[in-house]
């Protein structure tokens, strides 16, 4: 049987890097069917949350758990249904589109590698670029290429750390359309963002971060930028 959950408990998480505080007693619950939001100031703890909830590093103190299980439990099963898209896209600017995702889903050990690659290109919106080097690509094709990386191995956690930035209009609304998607086909979305007004529509709640430590978990009604400055400032 598959390894799979429901949602991710993080339970009383603080890590530190010596005597720096970079999360303090962090709890929150993440949900299928949902985007939720990391909110934050530089320094807030945004990536450090995103690098443990990806196993890349482990909690100081505290714990994460994947349904019924702990990292430390699940181990490669657990990381093969987590999908990371971080400020670096990890991508081959040397290979094409294709020879990319041919890559990253062999990898994996993927089967049906021909067709998950096409179903990726097709996703992306890439069909017609597909053999075109990503030296080439915009930031926005560069983008949805690598977020389709990301999707190669079906994740049910879907990790996202500024995924808006330097993208045109255009360009975030084709990601907030697709991760909308993500939501509707049953997957966790755990998004860290400045971008205020492009996640406006699209988180269904909200974890608002300073100096490591939770401040609120946003869900009220209301202009997002609005709600955020009111908790910071408090």
């Amino acid at each position: 049987m598959r390894f799979d959950f429901d949602e991710v408990d993080i339970r009383d998480v603080s890590r530190y890097y010596g005597r720096r505080r970079a999360l303090s007693h962090v709890s929150l619950v993440c949900r299928r069917h949902e985007v939720l939001g990391l909110l934050g100031p530089n320094g807030a703890g945004k990536s450090t949350l995103l690098s443990i909830l990806a196993t890349l590093i482990t909690p100081s103190a505290g714990e994460v758990r994947y349904g019924v299980h702990h990292a430390r439990q699940a181990g490669a099963a657990l990381r093969a249904r987590l999908g990371l898209l971080a400020h670096d896209l990890h991508l081959y600017p040397e290979l094409t589109a294709r020879e990319n995702l041919d890559f990253f889903a062999r990898l994996y050990g993927l089967p049906d590698v021909p067709g998950r690659v096409g179903r990726a290109l097709e996703q992306a919106g890439l069909e017609d670029r597909g053999d075109d080097l990503v030296t080439s690509f915009s930031r926005g094709m560069r983008q949805r290429l690598a977020l389709e990386r990301a999707l190669l191995h079906e994740p049910r956690l879907l990790l996202l750390d500024e995924p808006f930035t330097g993208l045109d209009d255009t360009s975030a609304a084709a990601l907030v359309a697709r991760l909308r998607q993500l939501r509707a086909d049953g997957r966790i979305i755990v998004v860290a963002t400045h971008d205020l007004d492009v996640a406006e529509g699209l988180l269904d709640r909200a974890a608002v971060l300073r100096d490591g430590r939770l401040l609120a978990i946003d869900e009220a009604q209301g202009p997002l930028r609005e709600r955020y400055r009111a908790h910071v400032a408090r």
